[in-house]
């Protein structure tokens, strides 16, 4: 396993290697989730690119730090990440508010950013009040009192019937940090990039599950409208966590959106 301190956090992350003329893809996870969401698609991807996975604060196997956090905190600790490992021009993937971890991202470091991935995510996620509400259930119930209102948004009914692998992830939402899911809570809240995402001048990929209960189709096309240029992707039978669910559609896609990006790269190169 492999960590490092950024910020007074440790970080644990993962580095896979690839081909040195190749942009790393750097994978960052959801909301009460560790960046084993990301491994049927990882597996796809291996060889074919560097890769580069990390639990941000307050969840997984990383320090739980100070909460509750900023946006501006995971990002710092993105940045730290990067510059640590020498990474730059990458491109970036982010689910939820992996997402919105990328948006701030590119924002306020676009030499480090190629290309952006925004994966069932948005300018702005909910209101002040729905975070309020749910952060006083935690405080209240603990993980275990939401637990089974979040799967519903997350996956879709058939995985959730059938899927062996469901309890499992499940079981991964119940064992974060609760100060650094409620923490992550309060980032959501006050984070809104809706000016920024109109600035956004690297080629974007918008990708949401048909199904999704948390950031739905609508609201994630309203961001790919917002980006200039952007292209929007829908992925049938998946819910909030396409990498889960339909591992294979979303790799498809992120090669298909990477293959000219790359090969411009390769011809001006």
């Amino acid at each position: 396993m492999q960590f490092v301190q950024i910020n007074g956090v440790s970080l644990h992350h993962q580095i896979i290697g690839g081909p040195g003329n190749k942009p790393v893809i750097v994978f960052i996870n959801s909301l009460g989730t560790d960046f084993r969401i990301w491994r049927d698609v990882i597996v796809r991807l291996a060889g074919s690119h560097p890769l580069l996975t990390y639990d941000k604060r307050g969840h997984g196997l990383s320090d739980v730090g100070q909460a509750p956090y900023s946006i501006d905190d995971h990002v710092d600790d993105l940045i730290g990440l990067l510059e640590h490992l020498n990474v730059s021009g990458a491109v970036i993937c982010g689910l939820s508010v992996g997402g919105l971890i990328a948006q701030g991202l590119c924002a306020r470091r676009p030499d480090l950013v190629k290309a952006l991935i925004l994966c069932d995510t948005a300018h702005k996620i909910g209101t002040a009040e729905m975070w309020a509400v749910r952060i006083t259930a935690i405080e209240e119930g603990g993980l275990s009192g939401i637990v089974d209102s979040v799967m519903e948004r997350w996956f879709t009914s058939s995985f959730r019937a059938s899927d062996p692998a469901y309890p499992g992830y499940r079981n991964m939402m119940l064992r974060q940090p609760v100060e650094g899911y409620t923490g992550t809570c309060a980032a959501i809240r006050d984070a809104n990039f809706t000016e920024a995402a109109t600035r956004i001048a690297v080629p974007t990929l918008c990708v949401v599950g048909d199904q999704d209960g948390a950031t739905p189709p609508d609201l994630v096309l309203s961001l790919a409208k917002l980006v200039p240029k952007a292209r929007y992707e829908v992925i049938k039978d998946a819910g909030h966590l396409p990498c889960v669910e339909q591992p294979e559609m979303l790799t498809t896609i992120i090669e298909a959106f990477l293959a000219p990006i790359i090969s411009g790269e390769a011809a001006h190169g």
